[in-house]
């Protein structure tokens, strides 16, 4: 499989995190409510736990099972968030962007550019991925992506930030 390190965009550069990326997915999002509401990870994240996370994402890159991406700025680099394809049966999306750049269209540009090089890749037939079925924000990026709304998962993922119960989820996927 060709994997990218970067994915270049009008205004992003998708990159393979480093341990530089600690520090502004910690002070960027990683503790802020509104952008974990509809995550799967508790809220309260330490610094240790970001730590953790991106030791998890650069074993995923060496291993080729969890391809991660740090969202940054073309312009100045900054760091605004994440998307990740995970490779499993079927290649599963998920993404998250810092507050501060929600509205302006980032995160479709993004998630745009995984799902071009997703469905260039002879091993992928189907890219999808899950959103909350209150998350309207997140459903509305996979349509401009060009993901296409299979149903929902009844009661298919506990997001602790929300409740300690199993939710219902929209899936979306884009196949070839």
């Amino acid at each position: 499989m060709d994997v990218p390190i970067e994915l270049i965009t009008e205004r992003l550069v998708l990159r393979k995190p480093t341990p530089l990326d600690v520090r502004p997915i910690y002070e960027g999002y990683a503790r802020d409510p509104d952008v974990i509401r509809y995550l799967a990870f508790h809220g309260g994240q330490t610094i240790e736990d970001v730590e953790r996370f991106i030791e998890r994402a650069l074993h995923g890159w060496d291993a080729g099972t969890i391809l991660t991406w740090a969202i940054t700025l073309k312009t100045d680099g900054t760091l605004i968030g994440m998307i990740d394809v995970r490779l499993e049966s079927h290649a599963n999306v998920g993404y998250v962007l810092a507050r501060e750049h929600w509205s302006r269209g980032y995160m479709t540009e993004a998630l745009r550019a995984v799902v071009r090089w997703a469905m260039d890749q002879p091993e992928i037939f189907r890219l999808w991925a899950v959103c909350d079925v209150e998350n309207v924000a997140s459903a509305r990026v996979m349509e401009k992506a060009g993901m296409e709304r299979e149903g929902i998962l009844r009661r298919w993922i506990t997001l602790p930030n929300r409740s300690d119960l199993p939710r219902d989820c929209y899936c979306y996927s884009i196949v070839r």
